[in-house]
C-alpha cells in the first residue's frame, strides 16, 4: 500500500446486538521518541518507522473511526510530533468529527507547528511531565526536556486551547506530588492526570526501579485529596490507583473491546495498548480489515469480552460486571494465561504474586544506599 492509497475491501460495519460502538480510539502515530522514560508502556519491541501507517492510511482510519462512533481521539507515540504529517493526520480527524487530543513531551511543539495544528483542528493538548523540576524530570526522562515542557504549555496556553499534564507516578516522584500540582497550577492547566504506572511494557522491565512502598502511596493519595479541595472548581485532579496495592482489580479500559481501541503505528489493532504482549491471538491489522468489522467481528477483540470467557473466582464474583476481572494483560504478563483471573484481586489463586513483587522491590531498595537503575527505553 503506496502513501496515499486508502483503498481497501468494504466490510459491515453496523453495530449488532447489545454491542457499542467505541468511544474512544488512540493513535499511537509512532514509537519513535527523543525521550527514554522507563515506565513506558509502548511494548518492549518498538516499531520501526520504516513500518508505520502512511498519511494515507491514518487519514482512512479516521474516516472509519467516525463512522462507527468514535468520539475521541488521543494522538500519541512515542513523540507524536515526529510525525512530519501530524498536520494532515489531525485535518483528517477534524474531518471525520473527532475531538482530538495531542499527547506530547513538548519537544518540536513550536509557535508555528502550534498554529498549525490548531488550524488543522487540534482540541486540545495533554502535555507529559517527569516531575516537578528540571534536574529530576530530565533524569527520569533520560533527556533534557523540561524547558521545551514549560515553553510548549506557555504557547498552548497562550493559544487558548485546553492544556492538561500527565504525570506517572512511581517511586522515584511520588513524594515531590505538592510540587508537581503546584507546576501544573503555574503552568495554567486544566486538569491533571496523577497515574500511578501500570506495569505493562517497559514499565515491567523496570518494576523493581518504579514500585513505590504503600507508605508512600498513602501520603500521596493524602497529598491528593488535600488538593482537590484547595483547588476545587481550579484544577481538575485525576488519582488513578495503583492496583498493585488496592486488592481490588480496575476494569482496564471499562472492559476488554468495550469502549475503546488502540491502532499501534503499525496498523495493529488492539483492545488497549498493552494487547500486544499476548502472542497467543492474532490481533488484525487495519491495512487490512475495516475498523468495523475489527471492533465486531474479529476473534481477538471477542475472546475477553464481556463474562462468558471468565474463570476461576471471577464466574461466582458479584464484581464481574463491574471490573470484567481486572486487566487481561496483566493476568498474561503475570501469568501466562488471560484467562486467568487478574493477581491484582485479593481473590486471585495468584495475588502473591502482587505481594511478591512488591517485596523484591522494596528488598531491591533497601539492598543499596542509591536507587535501582533505570533501564532506558531504547529501540533493541
Amino acid at each position: 500500500m503506496n502513501a496515499q492509497d486508502s483503498t481497501k475491501p468494504q466490510e459491515q460495519t453496523e453495530p449488532q446486538g447489545p454491542l457499542r460502538p467505541p468511544w474512544a480510539m488512540l493513535a499511537e502515530l509512532t514509537h519513535s521518541c527523543p525521550l527514554h522514560c522507563p515506565y513506558c508502556s509502548n511494548p518492549v519491541e518498538l516499531t520501526r518507522r520504516s513500518q508505520e501507517l502512511s498519511t494515507g492510511d491514518w487519514a482512512r482510519v479516521m474516516r472509519e473511526a467516525g463512522g462507527i462512533g468514535v468520539v475521541s481521539a488521543h494522538l500519541s507515540g512515542g513523540e507524536p510530533l515526529l510525525r512530519n504529517d501530524l498536520t494532515e493526520i489531525v485535518a483528517a480527524t477534524a474531518g471525520a468529527g473527532i475531538h482530538s487530543q495531542l499527547i506530547t513531551s513538548g519537544f518540536g511543539l513550536g509557535e508555528t507547528r502550534l498554529k498549525e495544528l490548531i488550524d488543522a483542528g487540534l482540541n486540545s493538548v495533554q502535555l507529559s511531565v517527569q516531575d516537578a523540576t528540571a534536574a529530576s524530570n530530565d533524569l527520569i526522562a533520560g533527556a533534557r526536556s523540561f524547558t521545551a515542557k514549560e515553553e510548549a504549555a506557555a504557547l498552548v496556553r497562550d493559544a487558548g486551547i485546553a492544556l492538561g499534564l500527565n504525570v506517572v507516578l512511581h517511586r522515584r516522584n511520588l513524594a515531590s506530588l505538592d510540587a508537581i500540582i503546584d507546576l501544573g497550577v503555574a503552568w495554567g492547566v486544566s486538569r491533571i492526570e496523577l497515574a500511578n504506572t501500570q506495569f505493562q511494557g517497559w514499565a515491567m522491565l523496570n518494576r523493581n526501579a518504579l514500585l513505590p512502598t504503600r507508605e508512600q502511596l498513602a501520603e500521596a493519595e493524602a497529598t491528593v485529596e488535600r488538593r482537590r479541595t484547595e483547588l476545587a472548581g481550579q484544577v481538575e485532579l485525576i488519582w488513578v490507583l495503583p492496583d498493585y496495592f488496592t486488592g481490588v482489580p480496575k476494569p482496564c479500559m471499562g472492559g476488554w473491546g468495550a469502549i475503546s481501541l488502540t491502532v499501534a503505528p503499525d496498523g495493529t489493532v488492539l483492545p488497549c495498548q498493552a494487547a500486544g504482549v499476548m502472542t497467543d491471538l492474532d490481533f488484525p491489522s487495519a491495512r487490512d480489515h475495516s475498523l468495523g468489522w475489527i471492533w465486531e467481528h474479529s476473534p481477538a477483540f471477542q475472546a475477553y469480552r464481556g463474562t462468558e470467557w471468565m474463570t476461576g473466582p471471577c464466574v461466582e464474583c458479584p464484581r464481574r460486571e463491574l471490573d470484567f476481572g481486572g486487566c487481561r494483560c496483566q493476568a498474561y504478563v503475570l501469568t501466562g494465561d488471560a484467562a486467568r483471573t487478574d493477581p491484582a484481586c485479593h481473590l486471585s489463586p495468584d495475588h502473591a504474586l502482587i505481594d511478591q513483587a512488591i517485596g523484591t522491590a522494596r528488598t531491591a531498595a533497601n539492598a543499596t544506599d542509591k536507587e535501582v537503575e533505570f533501564v532506558p527505553r531504547r529501540p533493541r
